[in-house]
């Protein structure tokens, strides 16, 4: 009877551990898998035509933007000619696309029906981030050694430029507000910019961690998700205050990340083959839900909300040819 009763606890631990494993796992499902054949180097950012069902890669190291329809699940065409992109923007009412390039600093304007180039912006060298907003109808571009250009969409016009003390990285629009969160990572700080006067009005520290990149913003609990390289941890900041909340550990070479609202997680995507899936508990507690395994240098992504779907970029190496996996959030 004392082995029929421990041989059963036995058991059920076994279970419970397997379903605990499992559900992390069942957190995102891998759907899909999309060639990019002859698509060499780095991949960067990832933007959505959500109506049309395409998708936008910044093929970074190919020197090429990607065009996949998501209906067929397949490359439809390359936009060539590019300078290493980085950034990229579609704005539907428009119909164009919006892509920021390393080299030289172009900003290249694109018709998103013929893809026939309609203008460009040069600002000089490593034009990076792009966020459109899409209340007052501007785009956001970082760029060069500490700036963030405002263009009109319409006409391709740069209106305004807000200087930083260093190269941002990403950076996240207040829907509710008029603050821009910027990643300053060579300042080792975040940049508080109001939009309003077009200035600094803050700077907030990252509980000693560095090469701060992806950044995701909660504005309804007033929560702001840095990810930071080193070391690698997720450091979450009160948004009204600029105080340190939290500090989780993630896996390394974050380049993505993104808050889903629905399910209160983090999805922060590692170049370490990783897809670290935090979940908030409460405003102010945080834990690790699960790791999803992808692949080595998939550090790009993008999170889709009206699709509960997360695509992640997979550049090639070795036998693992480039490819966007597309995983269903469940």
């Amino acid at each position: 009877m004392r082995g029929s009763l421990f041989r059963s606890a036995l058991l059920m631990a076994f279970c419970s551990c397997t379903i605990a494993t499992h559900g992390g796992e069942a957190a995102l499902q891998l759907r899909q898998t999309i060639p990019l054949p002859g698509v060499e180097g780095r991949i960067d950012h990832l933007a959505i035509d959500t109506a049309g069902e395409r998708l936008f890669v910044c093929a970074l190291g190919n020197n090429t933007v990607e065009v996949i329809d998501l209906r067929k699940a397949q490359r439809i065409r390359s936009i060539t000619g590019l300078g290493a992109p980085q950034g990229i923007v579609y704005i539907p009412e428009l119909d164009r696309l919006f892509v920021a390039n390393d080299k030289g600093g172009i900003f290249k304007i694109y018709d998103a029906k013929s893809f026939q180039t309609l203008g460009e912006l040069n600002f000089k060298d490593d034009a990076d981030n792009v966020r459109y907003d899409d209340v007052t109808k501007k785009i956001y571009v970082g760029f060069g050694s500490g700036g963030i250009a405002v263009v009109n969409p319409p006409d391709g016009k740069q209106i305004g430029s807000i200087k930083l003390t260093a190269h941002p990285e990403a950076f996240e629009l207040e829907k509710n507000g008029k603050r821009i969160f910027v990643n300053v990572p060579n300042s080792r700080h975040v940049a508080v910019i109001d939009r309003d006067k077009g200035e600094v009005i803050a700077t907030w520290k990252t509980d000693g961690a560095s090469a701060n990149f992806p950044m995701a913003l909660d504005e309804t609990n007033h929560r702001l998700f840095i990810g930071c390289r080193s070391p690698s941890k997720l450091v979450v900041l009160n948004t009204a205050s600029g105080d340190l909340v939290a500090s989780i550990g993630i896996s390394s070479d974050t380049d993505d990340i993104f808050y889903d609202g629905k399910r209160h997680r983090i999805y922060a995507i590692c170049g370490a083959g990783k897809i670290d899936i935090i979940e908030q508990t409460s405003a102010d507690a945080y834990r690790a839900l699960a790791k999803i395994d992808t692949a080595d240098g998939a550090r790009t992504g993008l999170f889709v909300p009206e699709r509960d779907t997360v695509f992640v970029a997979v550049p090639h190496r070795a036998s693992q040819q480039a490819e966007i996996r597309v995983y269903e959030i469940e």
